[in-house]
């Protein structure tokens, strides 16, 4: 070979290794980024509309970090522990810490699921009455209902009985607004009206427009906290004392001095167990993603308002990651930190 034929040669050859390596490179920081790139994950959510948004962001997340995210399930809350279990699904970011927590057992609890972090803190139930009323009556707690003059204050079909607006069956809350009811006596005077919870609820806010008393189980966050508004609107009305179904009356079910009469609650993310133990990527995500109460329920009234296309509830998930860039791109550097430990 002519000594310029070897030089290009050795020249060709060399730039192939240096583009070879460059193109390695790429491809090896693309896989940094994308670390559950080839692996699919099915999230499983309630079919309530107004707790999609919390989920839109978890699968943003994911689909960050390069898993192939399929289009989630949807089911009451028994069906998606039970779907998690059996591996039908691989998570949600929707198990309340003691409200589901039969919900969590019965389907095989920590044996075949895992609870990898606290998504959401400081989750309120309880029951409340608009504050008009309150102050007239001088109501204090939910046993004043008992007396057949206060409970007729919120007769709405003259039977004589309170009309209180309750929560949906499946949902977990009914079982104890039913014990309450037993626990507190309130059967002969209350009707625990139980349907659809917010065509319900809708009819007790027109109630309260026109000025007249209202009763209603809520939790918070949602949007409806931002329409009857603690404090000027409504208030919490406490229970006398706690009862809960289960016995554990240790729980804590005090805020602000009162006692709402169900636990202060904590929103988990839940993975299968078999999922999570081969996925420490998305363990790490799930354990550190947090949404404040007030987002939420800033993000519920804005459907309520009109935007509740899933279209819209993308775009606020969009939003709402924009505004929390710094802590969000941190979960997903922590994420990707744990694919290589």
């Amino acid at each position: 070979m002519k000594l310029a034929e070897l030089k290009k040669t050795v020249v060709a050859s060399l730039v192939a290794s240096v583009f070879g390596a460059i193109a390695c490179s790429a491809v090896n920081a693309a896989d940094a980024n994308k670390p559950g790139a080839g692996v699919s994950i099915t999230p499983i959510f309630p079919t309530i509309a107004e707790e999609r948004f919390r989920g839109e962001i978890a699968m943003a997340g994911l689909k960050d970090l390069g898993y192939d995210v399929k289009q989630p399930k949807e089911t009451d809350y028994p069906a998606m522990f039970l779907a998690l279990s059996y591996g039908d699904a691989d998570f949600t970011v929707h198990e309340w810490e003691h409200l589901h927590e039969a919900f969590y057992d019965k389907a095989g609890g920590d044996d075949v699921m895992t609870k990898v972090g606290q998504v959401m803190k400081g989750v309120l139930q309880g029951y409340m009455i608009d504050k008009k009323t309150a102050d007239a009556y001088q109501i204090k707690d939910l046993s004043d209902l008992k007396k057949p003059e206060i409970a007729k204050l919120f007769d709405s079909n003259g039977d004589g009985k309170a009309d209180m607006t309750g929560c949906n069956p499946g949902w977990g809350c009914e079982v104890m607004v039913e014990h309450h009811m037993k626990a507190y006596g309130l059967g002969p005077t209350v009707v625990d009206n139980r349907g659809s919870y917010f065509a319900l609820m809708a009819d007790t806010i027109a109630r309260f427009q026109q000025g007249k008393p209202v009763l209603y189980f809520t939790w918070v966050p949602q949007w409806i906290a931002s329409v009857l508004v603690e404090g000027r609107d409504v208030v919490w009305l406490p229970v006398p004392f706690t009862s809960l179904p289960d016995g554990k009356e240790s729980k804590d079910t005090f805020y602000q001095g009162k006692n709402l009469g169900f636990p202060v609650d904590t929103i988990n993310a839940v993975m299968n167990k078999e999922f999570a133990d081969k996925n420490p990527v998305a363990v790490k995500f799930l354990s550190e993603y947090q949404i404040s109460t007030d987002d939420e329920s800033a993000q519920n009234l804005r459907m309520q308002k009109g935007e509740k296309s899933l279209a819209d509830i993308k775009r606020h998930a969009a939003e709402w990651i924009k505004a929390h860039q710094t802590e969000y791109d941190k979960w997903l550097a922590d994420a990707r930190a744990a694919a290589r430990n």
